[in-house]
């Protein structure tokens, strides 16, 4: 089945996954680095959207990390803080998202003197006015924050509490983040005790640069409700392309309790945890039952949007509209929002697909 731009184009979004510090424009970047005295590699805002996507895609995820350094060093303050959030939410909500969540590291924005509450208070603030922004122009969208801890740092049951102490005040989950092998949950055990006593929702970077055992790691000791990636879960399927495939324990779990994959194909090709955007295995996932849906991860870096990410699937690995609608549902219904909210969000998926079946099928 062909799918038009313009049809992809008028379809509600949904982006569960999404870096704050991987969205930037790289216009604001010039501006803002001007302004501090920061170097960049380049100094045209076209030219400099092309370096973060090449630099990026150097086929490892510790390269891939390397160029939040130029990010992170123009939202030290809160002025640029605000901007940044609001400027996020409007390119969002420019893309048709009804419902983002967007994730901040605190304590990589307070090398000039902020407060991690005061780095919150300003993300807060820029999201509420974009919010607000995109409304006066047409243009409906919720956004949640989730607050993350970097994994190979030190300051996660800070994190944690912090993530709790703005619970009900934007703040709708946590997360850890950052080199993913070597640096498992097991480290922040007493950030997610304190996080699973309070029952606060999680969800963690996990199956991208570490293989299953760092996904049960993440929904066993770190309870996570939702799993950041994910990929990688295939390797504990045996067997996973045939008539036949058999599950291992960890994969068994996830599928069995219906646990949502944050998947983010440019991403993961980027990184190098997926081949190509045909291969990846989100397609074979959602076939075989599991909950995926589908997020650009870090708008900037990937050169990408919840647009591109669904134009990819379509035109590179034979999604349909009915494959989309299946992954968009899945996303509203694993949103860290109240039950009445997650159902609002499903009828405007439903409202927007048109009535299209959510089974998926590849053979029409």
């Amino acid at each position: 089945m062909t799918v038009s731009d313009a049809e992809l184009a008028a379809l509600p979004k949904i982006v569960l996954h999404d870096h704050l510090n991987g969205g930037l424009r790289p216009a604001t970047i010039l501006e803002l680095a001007d302004a501090s005295g920061w170097h960049l590699p380049e100094t045209d805002a076209g030219a400099l959207g092309a370096w973060f996507v090449q630099a990026a895609s150097a086929g490892s995820l510790p390269r891939f990390l390397q160029t939040f350094e130029h990010t992170v060093a123009v939202m030290q303050t809160r002025a640029n803080l605000e901007r940044v959030a609001r400027e996020a939410v409007l390119d969002l909500a420019d893309d048709g998202v009804i419902y983002a969540e967007l994730r901040l590291a605190p304590e990589l924005h307070v090398s000039e003197g902020l407060a991690l509450q005061e780095v919150v208070d300003a993300v807060r603030a820029g999201v509420a006015d974009g919010v607000a922004e995109a409304g006066d122009a047409g243009h409906e969208i919720r956004v949640g924050t989730i607050l993350t801890a970097m994994r190979h740092a030190g300051r996660s049951l800070e994190i944690a509490g912090l993530a709790l102490a703005n619970r009900g005040r934007g703040c709708v989950g946590f997360d850890i983040a950052g080199p993913e092998l070597g640096f498992p949950p097991s480290r922040h055990a007493e950030a997610f005790a304190l996080l699973r006593n309070a029952l606060f929702p999680t969800t963690i970077h996990a199956g991208e640069a570490d293989g299953p055992s760092s996904i049960a790691g993440a929904v066993g000791l770190g309870s996570a409700r939702r799993v950041g990636h994910g990929l990688r879960i295939v390797e504990d399927i045996r067997g996973a392309d045939t008539n036949e495939p058999r599950f291992g324990t960890i994969a068994a779990f996830i599928r069995d309790n219906g646990i949502p994959l944050e998947l983010c194909p440019t991403s993961n090709v980027q990184t190098g945890a997926a081949r190509s955007i045909s291969e990846h295995p989100i397609t074979l996932l959602q076939t075989l039952g599991f909950v995926v849906t589908v997020n650009p991860d870090n708008r900037l870096m990937c050169g990408t949007s919840q647009l591109r990410e669904m134009a990819r699937l379509v035109a590179q690995a034979g999604w349909t509209i009915a494959d989309l609608k299946a992954a968009t549902l899945a996303a509203a219904w694993a949103a860290f929002q109240p039950y009445e909210v997650r159902g609002d969000l499903a009828d405007v998926v439903l409202a927007g697909f048109g009535g299209r079946p959510s089974v998926p099928d590849r053979e029409g």
